[in-house]
């Protein structure tokens, strides 16, 4: 997939393209909808499938009081929509020259002009242009007039939900894992650079390897049931993951993530037999078990921490016999 950040940086062919607009943070199901739309239509007739996309997010420009913290990167929303089919992303600085465009500006100057739109596939919520003085309506006017298709997705629903990146961040925050999971279509992550602690844990509690990340959206203060996974390698764990502020130690005035690996000799100082520690990694949330709290003291933490990971591993031994079980059922398949 190629990926261009700036309007400079455009090729000239980069058109005729299916083009799909907007920030599509955490890339969700309802976003892979369109992203399946726009593969499909551009791989029938020949055209490129694209995606317009932005950095910073345009409230951040037009309205900072109202910009929304980010559960993906612009670099991982890239690597969800390949995931997804798309050829071509321009994730395009939003400045406030662009934000005084005109909706007809914006189609004519941007996706007909530069980006070779051919046709545009959208969500029904869509707004464009100048204080977003454009809509769906307005978009299917200009697609008559200039020559290009316009599609409007609907919404698609989970559980009777809309589902929205704000609806997902609001679970999150409120550690309701497994539904944030299912609007998602995938487990919720964060990733970076595993750093030192303060060696409490190894020397009092478990061992455990320390994430420092970028990302904006944490799940609520509590312990989970996660998979870690080595970005540098094709290593990946098994884990119970506490989200705090760590209270039976004292500590107050910084977030920590922090995660014990359930099936590697990693967990053990390294050394010949146990492999080098992970330097960057994803972690992956799966469920939550409790809520952080506050112990008498560092054997009752550690003896909890055992039942936490006691739960987790019957996590996935019911998971893996579900998978099991599934496979079983459904292979191989009927034949007529």
């Amino acid at each position: 997939m190629r990926v261009y950040r700036s309007l400079a940086g455009l090729p000239p062919n980069f058109g005729p393209s299916a083009v799909t607009i907007g920030n599509f943070d955490g890339v969700h199901r309802g976003h892979c909808e369109i992203l399946r739309r726009v593969k499909a239509l551009a791989d029938a007739r020949g055209w490129k499938a694209s995606v317009l996309t932005f950095d910073p997010h345009p409230t951040k420009v037009v309205a900072p009081e109202r910009t929304p913290k980010l559960m993906t990167t612009p670099e991982r929303r890239a690597d969800l929509m390949a995931a997804a089919g798309v050829e071509q992303i321009l994730i395009l600085p939003f400045d406030r020259a662009i934000a005084q465009w005109s909706p007809e500006e914006f189609v004519t100057q941007l996706l007909i002009e530069r980006l070779g739109a051919r046709a545009v596939l959208v969500g029904d919520n869509f707004r464009f242009g100048c204080r977003q003085a454009g809509d769906t309506r307005t978009l299917e006017a200009l697609g008559r007039q200039l020559g290009f298709e316009v599609e409007i997705a609907p919404a698609v629903t989970c559980r009777g939900q809309v589902v929205s990146s704000s609806g997902i961040r609001n679970l999150l925050c409120a550690g309701r894992i497994g539904l944030a999971n299912r609007f998602l279509g995938r487990p919720y992550a964060l990733e970076g650079d595993v750093v030192s602690g303060r060696g409490v844990g190894s020397k009092q509690t478990v061992p455990t390897l320390n994430l420092a990340t970028a990302g904006e959206v944490i799940p609520a203060r509590g312990v989970y049931v996660t998979r870690t996974r080595d970005l540098d390698s094709a290593r990946a764990w098994t884990s119970v993951t506490n989200v705090g502020y760590r209270p039976t130690f004292g500590e107050s005035d910084r977030l920590s993530i922090e995660s014990f690996l359930l099936d590697a000799l990693i967990n053990a100082l390294p050394g010949p037999s146990t492999g080098a520690a992970p330097r960057h990694i994803r972690v992956e949330f799966l469920a939550r078990l409790r809520s952080e709290r506050k112990f008498e003291s560092p054997e009752a933490l550690k003896a909890q921490i055992l039942r936490d990971v006691s739960a987790a591993r019957n996590y996935f031994r019911r998971t893996q016999e579900w998978t099991q079980a599934w496979i079983a059922s459904t292979w191989p398949p009927a034949t007529s």
